[in-house]
């Protein structure tokens, strides 16, 4: 067993036995205490708050709070449990969730593009109370037993987790959406070559084209959608309209201006909470090299 895993196992262990505002606040509490020793990883996440805030006044302690925000996130799914999903629900509040419920209605399957903000996971939660089929696409780590443990967790949630390296993948979506479901993507973050190159905060970066390549290809709505964290306990869900997907051009300058329609649309949603973003890794090309 690793060092890694085993880690995980005590902090879920730990986590469980606890009410939710003593995990909460704790991993919030975490999270601050360690932006000041987080090095590389805290310069950076100040990187991305200056692109969204541009005052420096404000963006050493936007970054501190999102690095309690990234705590919050993670005691949260330590905590949570299949039993508790019913508590869980009571305490989102919702904003434009008509509009996936006049899709499944519809017969229609649809996709959720995220950004890395608050508990993006809760989305998960609420399609599945809805009745849709959802699955959400992770990125692979090193360790494979965290891996399954995450997938697991979320299967426990209703959620069915597509690794991004899966062979086949746009094929596995494209037939789920094609059955009228949700397929769900954290869109503001390439981990993986290629993708479209986008205007994102003002900079130049690479982003994810899956959202636009399934949009175009299957008709389905593509909802910008994010979970916000409640200042105290839950959250609050918000599903903006679609993004309207281009219909002249070739394929390949559609999917390149529907990448770009969705980077707007994250770019507002970031906006609303910037100090519950949290990316810490290296977003842009010139955040590489940086130390």
């Amino acid at each position: 067993m690793s060092l890694s895993y085993a880690a995980y196992r005590v902090g879920i262990g730990l986590a469980g036995l606890l009410p939710e505002g003593v995990v909460r606040r704790a991993g919030e509490r975490l999270g601050r205490a360690a932006f000041d020793r987080a090095g590389r990883r805290r310069r950076m996440l100040i990187r991305h708050m200056s692109r969204v805030l541009g005052s420096e006044r404000e963006v050493e302690e936007a970054a501190r709070e999102a690095f309690a925000a990234y705590g919050r996130y993670w005691a949260e799914s330590f905590w949570v449990r299949p039993r508790r999903v019913p508590e869980i629900l009571r305490h989102i509040s919702t904003e434009g969730v008509e509009r996936v419920e006049a899709a499944r209605d519809a017969g229609s399957g649809m996709i959720y593009a995220l950004p890395h903000i608050g508990n993006w996971e809760v989305a998960g939660t609420v399609a599945h109370d809805l009745g849709l089929e959802l699955l959400a696409v992770a990125e692979s780590l090193p360790d494979s037993k965290i891996v399954q443990w995450f997938v697991d967790l979320r299967k426990s949630l209703g959620i069915d987790v597509v690794l991004a390296n899966r062979p086949g993948i746009m094929r596995v979506l494209t037939e789920a959406l094609e059955r009228g479901a949700a397929v769900a993507l954290v869109m503001d973050r390439n981990v993986r070559s290629g993708g479209v190159d986008v205007d994102f905060f003002g900079e130049r970066t690479s982003m994810p084209a899956g959202a636009a390549v399934l949009g175009i290809r299957t008709r389905v709505p593509v909802f910008p959608v994010a979970a916000y964290f409640h200042a105290g306990r839950g959250h609050h869900l918000v599903v903006e309209a679609p993004v309207e997907m281009p219909t002249e051009g070739t394929e390949e300058q559609r999917i390149v201006e529907g990448t770009q329609r969705v980077a707007r649309a994250l770019e507002k949603l970031i906006e609303r909470a910037p100090r519950q973003w949290h990316i810490v890794q290296p977003n842009w090309p010139s955040d590489r090299g940086r130390r």
